[in-house]
């Protein structure tokens, strides 16, 4: 797995950020996707496409001290990338943390690890890959019988624009969509729901309807400020019908 080096610069492909400029802080929105993945989560864990290991810090923190989920604890926590670069940043990240590791592994290359974890998280991951079948069934010869992988995608094809095809998304998804590519690898879909649905009408207006090539930080930053807790709160009571991002947990057969 070692010095893979023509993955060099695929973070910045695939998300169109630099690894020395991070990206815009969002902290009510990783709460949120805290809030929607962690219940599905076990005691070990497989960040397939960590990044900066933004997801990661606020994971482990909650994890440490989880009042949603008592008795889930966080035993091991693997950060993957598969940018040497940033697999570099996450190891300096969490060095203090050892129950923390950062390993490079990208999908489509051979994957292995010394023990299966219980879950695996991949967030805006599986949209970049052409066979996301079988990037999926070779993710679940990582996970324990029994065991998850939660898929957090863009939603809705509708939604595909420039940015899309800058960073290199083979397509969006819905919930039928990525639960088709579940059953192809042999998985049990447990959940696939669209999430969002206000940060989807933003998207449409920015990216579709406006041709926004990138994210604009303010309007992150307003959009993280006051969108996302009305998310948050309309998402816990209604199932919305349409959204920016669809949720997906498959489920490793026992």
């Amino acid at each position: 797995m070692g010095g893979m080096p023509e993955h060099t610069g695929a973070f910045s492909d695939a998300t169109g950020r630099d690894l020395e400029q991070g990206g815009a802080d969002q902290p009510r929105y990783r709460r949120y996707q805290l809030e929607l993945i962690s219940p599905y989560c076990g005691n070990s864990v497989l960040e397939v496409g960590a990044g900066l290991g933004e997801f990661a810090a606020g994971f482990a923190a909650q994890m440490l001290t989880p009042p949603h989920h008592p008795g889930q604890v966080l035993d091991r926590l693997v950060v993957t990338d598969a940018d040497p670069g940033a697999v570099e940043l996450l190891a300096e990240r969490f060095a203090d943390r050892p129950e923390v590791e950062a390993r490079q592994l990208a999908l489509g290359d051979e994957l292995s690890l010394d023990k299966p974890v219980d879950s695996v998280i991949a967030i805006n991951v599986l949209e970049h890959i052409e066979d996301d079948a079988g990037a999926l069934r070779s993710l679940a010869e990582l996970v324990v019988p029994g065991g998850t992988i939660v898929l957090w995608v863009p939603g809705y094809q509708q939604l595909y624009g420039e940015f899309d095809r800058r960073v290199g998304h083979v397509r969006r998804y819905t919930p039928a969509a990525v639960s088709d590519a579940v059953l192809r690898a042999g998985l049990q879909v447990e959940l696939a729901k669209p999430v969002n649905l206000l940060g989807g009408i933003a998207w449409w207006a920015a990216v579709r309807r406006g041709g926004s090539t990138a994210p604009n930080p303010k309007l992150v930053a307003i959009y993280d400020r006051f969108v996302v807790p009305v998310t948050r709160a309309v998402e816990k009571r209604v199932r919305v019908p349409f959204g920016q991002t669809v949720l997906c947990v498959a489920r490793v057969p026992s």
